[in-house]
């Protein structure tokens, strides 16, 4: 296993749109159980100083989806969308939308493509579009990369739990 997998995001300047890519050392048929499952997504899926809450998670086409991160002073952060595809275990569509925000209607289109790899290995893609260059930038400025850096770490720390000796 190689086990020093990086989170890498490109976004190309005036581009509406930012990749994360992430190789895991494990099958895909894992990786994307820990997207659909609510059981081992709220285990990995936030910076470890927030606790999250799943208040709403039905990952199939048309589902919508709501979770809450709660800092250690108890100040929630809510983030909402809806999957418009759910397709085991190649790829998942959906919104995104952080409720923090002065106004409504910032909506991002993620698409997230879980490619296997040779030797059990999967690579994660997911582009993020967005409604103009100003929420995109926003959102790489406001400590996204840190937060899905720690979370996809997260995710690799519990994949590694469920795997059998």
């Amino acid at each position: 296993m190689v086990t020093n997998n990086r989170t890498e995001i490109k976004a190309a300047p005036g581009q509406l749109d930012y990749i994360i890519i992430r190789e895991f050392d494990y099958p895909g048929t894992l990786v994307f159980k820990a997207f659909i499952d609510p059981n081992l997504y709220v285990q990995w899926l936030s910076p470890r100083r927030f606790k999250m809450i799943l208040e709403t998670f039905e990952p199939r086409n048309s589902g919508r989806w709501r979770y809450i991160h709660v800092d250690k002073d108890g100040k929630e952060f809510g983030f909402h969308g809806v999957f418009h595809e759910v397709l085991e275990p190649k790829r998942i569509i959906d919104t995104f939308e952080f409720e923090g925000l002065p106004e409504t209607g910032h909506v991002s289109l993620e698409t997230a493509k879980f490619e296997e790899l040779p030797g059990y290995r999967t690579r994660l893609m997911i582009q993020a579009v967005f409604q103009s260059l100003v929420d995109r930038d926003g959102m790489l400025s406001s400590g996204m990369e840190q937060g899905i850096s720690e979370s996809f770490d997260r995710l690799d720390e519990l994949l590694k739990k469920m795997l059998p000796p």
